[in-house]
């Protein structure tokens, strides 16, 4: 089976790593992931998975960190039915859903030191205990962990277990930050710039002076930070070719403004960018654009012969239409009872009460 992702780069930090994929995919060890957020930790997690013999079975991610450390052990090892308040039918954990493939632990360096004795307990024993269960799962998975937090200082203040570090940290990948791979964000820009075009409209570029500023960004969020900034982009100005000094401040990180200052004060802005509009203005553009339809006078004699009202080229107020329909039945009923508005209610199968509140609306006459 081949890939469905790709970690994008030119660089030498980029190829060591799609390497280090290449020769530990088909290890069935332990996988731990360190770097930054927003560096591709579950991207190179599922290169793992994709690339070895596993790849027709589950690969099951979980942030350790999103979830209440309460009910982080039944999402992870499952529970049955009635084990405690709420478990209400039996649940399938993470570790029985990857069986066969791989289970990715996302920020395992936020987990409990109670949950870490249990998943130690898992690792060694390669067997599940459910929360109400009575007997143990056997389970064959593949697992890749990984934080961005520095686990030699967990392990130092006590906050992470010496013994499950070393469990886990039997193949360490370290993912750099996008600063110090910054000559590949051109290459990056392009394949998001790629992903996120709208339908029809080709790919957003960067002049050549963005394109500069853009890699002497930090990037504090990394790749993630530049596949969002990429979308806005995509998405205001769709298919153009932009200019550092014709966005507006508000839409770009910190750190470029005072690079776009820079430019404007070097040479002056010769064209301004034109924002992409919303969708519905588009559509409402184009109809305005059309030329009215010629009325069918021979249709509107005929609907109008039978009663029916006609519907104008130019539209019509569907609410106002209705109530001069209402207004005009009501006045009719009433004139055939002599005003009395006991029979017309009667007529018109309606609450005397609720007839009366519509004589008032429409101002209509009673006896």
């Amino acid at each position: 089976m081949k890939p469905t992702t790709q970690f994008i780069g030119l660089s030498e930090s980029a190829k060591t790593l799609r390497n280090l994929v290449a020769t530990m995919a088909n290890s069935n060890a332990t996988v731990m992931i360190t770097g930054e957020s927003g560096t591709g930790k579950e991207l190179l997690a599922r290169l793992l998975h994709d690339q070895s013999d596993r790849c027709g079975a589950n690969f099951v991610p979980i942030n350790c960190a999103a979830i209440p450390k309460d009910l982080l052990e039944s999402e992870l090892f499952g529970h049955r039915k009635g084990s405690f308040t709420g478990a209400v039918a039996d649940r399938i954990g993470r570790f029985e859903l990857a069986h066969g493939g791989t289970i990715f632990l996302d920020e395992i360096g936020d987990m409990s030191l109670d949950m870490q004795v249990k998943l130690l307990r898992v690792l060694q024993e390669r067997t599940v205990d459910p929360i109400g269960g009575t007997r143990q799962v056997q389970v064959d998975v593949r697992v890749i962990a990984a934080t961005h937090r520095d686990l030699d200082t967990e392990i130092e203040s006590g906050r992470f277990r010496e013994d499950l570090y070393y469990r886990l940290n039997v193949l360490p990948m370290v993912t750099p930050a996008l600063r110090e791979r910054n000559t590949d964000v051109p290459e990056l820009l392009t394949f998001f710039a790629k992903k996120c075009a709208a339908f029809g409209k080709q790919p957003i570029t960067f002049k050549p002076d963005f394109l500069t500023a853009l890699q002497k960004y930090p990037w504090p969020g990394n790749v993630r930070e530049l596949s969002n900034l990429v979308d806005r982009f995509s998405t205001l100005y769709a298919g153009q070719e932009l200019d550092l000094r014709a966005i507006p401040p508000t839409l770009l990180p910190k750190g470029l403004i005072s690079a776009q200052a820079e430019l404007q004060a070097q040479s002056p802005l010769l064209a301004k960018l034109e924002m992409t509009p919303p969708p519905e203005v588009l559509a409402e553009s184009a109809m305005q654009n059309q030329p009215e339809p010629e009325e069918n006078e021979i249709e509107s004699i005929i609907m109008l012969a039978q009663g029916m009202p006609h519907l104008p080229p130019e539209g019509l107020s569907l609410k106002e239409r209705m109530a001069q329909i209402e207004r005009s039945i009501i006045e009719q009923a009433l004139e055939r009872n002599s005003g009395n508005v006991s029979r017309t209610a009667k007529l018109l199968n309606l609450q005397r009460t609720t007839l009366i509140e519509k004589i008032n609306k429409y101002e209509l006459r009673s006896a």
